[in-house]
């Protein structure tokens, strides 16, 4: 069964160009999952405050703490308490930021989403912007990191390598050096909420569904307190949930080396028996012998890695356990 979204409309020439929208009298969801945020919650509101105070369009702050262990949401709720457009979502445990990231959407009522990070290295400022270009008739409006030398060069790196090899296995390629920060129109919103897939790779979900997308250019600044809770092993995991969420290359790449080393083996065998009743036996080599063993069972090995890593997501597919478990949610009554 196929399912839909409420609003669609018939495809005419009209509805085939970019059709203006009016922000007046609309909502924006500004969507922020945070874990042990304490240090830069401060700086985030102040900023979030200036660069929304003169968009024209109601605003709800959607809180969301992934299992903080320092003060985040003891600030979170003294900061709901004194502000109604504040609302915070608790989660039972750490999740994780995706599946933060996800309540928050399913929570966010606006006609508009922003996602967030809250160490203002995606600049709020930039948000009037998003709403200019949603304005023009556009679903999705992403912000592109055109400067990322407030990362350390091997995170550069890192990025750059797994956004080359991301595009070149999946079917579907996201835009390269662009994060979570963006502008969603309710449509697409509704969209990401019938995707149920628990190993969540929230840029190839925001690609996924499509409709009509825009990046906006920016300078990426250093972190304003704190220090990232994504260490190198977490972004290595990362990178892997979203190549095997999106691709079956790894697999097909499996496949073409056992149809190559099963076809060199058969040749080979061949060559050794023609060898034999030309000229006889040779004696038995030891090392040559070992080096073939060797190798054939690190290939294997390494392929039995790659086919456990897709029966493992499978396995957690299968199980049907929810993304997230809420604890508590302030400020969804007002």
């Amino acid at each position: 069964m196929v399912q839909q979204t409420s609003d669609i409309m018939p495809i005419t020439a009209e509805a085939a160009s970019l059709t203006p929208r009016s922000r007046v009298g609309k909502q924006l969801s500004i969507v922020a999952p945070m874990h042990d945020e304490a240090e830069v919650l401060g700086a985030f509101f102040e900023r979030i405050e200036a660069a929304t105070s003169q968009l024209g369009v109601e605003v709800e702050i959607i809180c969301v703490d992934d299992g903080s262990r320092d003060g985040t949401l003891a600030s979170l709720l003294a900061r709901a308490a004194a502000d109604p457009r504040v609302k915070v979502v608790a989660l039972a445990r750490n999740f994780g930021k995706e599946a933060a990231l996800t309540a928050g959407i399913d929570l966010a009522g606006g006609d508009m989403v922003t996602p967030i990070d809250a160490d203002l290295q995606d600049p709020p400022e930039l948000i009037a912007e998003f709403i200019r270009r949603w304005e023009e008739g556009y679903d999705v409006v992403y912000g592109e990191r055109a400067d990322r030398s407030s990362d350390t060069a091997v995170k550069r790196g890192s990025a750059q390598l797994f956004y080359r090899l991301f595009n070149r296995m999946a079917l579907l390629p996201i835009p390269e050096s662009a994060g979570d920060f963006r502008l969603m129109d309710r449509r697409v919103v509704d969209a990401l909420k019938l995707l149920p897939e628990r190993n969540r790779f929230m840029k190839g979900l925001f690609a996924w569904v499509g409709f009509r997308q825009i990046g906006v250019p920016y300078v990426r600044p250093t972190r304003a307190a704190g220090a990232s809770s994504m260490g190198y092993l977490r972004l290595l995991h990362f990178a892997i949930d979203g190549i095997t969420s999106f691709s079956t290359a790894p697999l097909r790449v499996w496949t073409v080396l056992g149809l190559a080393a099963a076809a060199g083996a058969i040749g080979y065998a061949v060559f050794l028996v023609i060898r034999t009743l030309i000229v006889g036996r040779d004696a038995p080599g030891y090392a040559s012998l070992m080096v073939v063993v060797l190798l054939g069972f690190a290939v294997q090995m390494i392929a039995f890695g790659v086919l456990g890593e897709y029966v493992g997501r499978l396995y957690q597919e299968v199980k049907g356990r929810p993304i997230y478990i809420v604890r508590a949610k302030v400020g969804f009554d007002r």
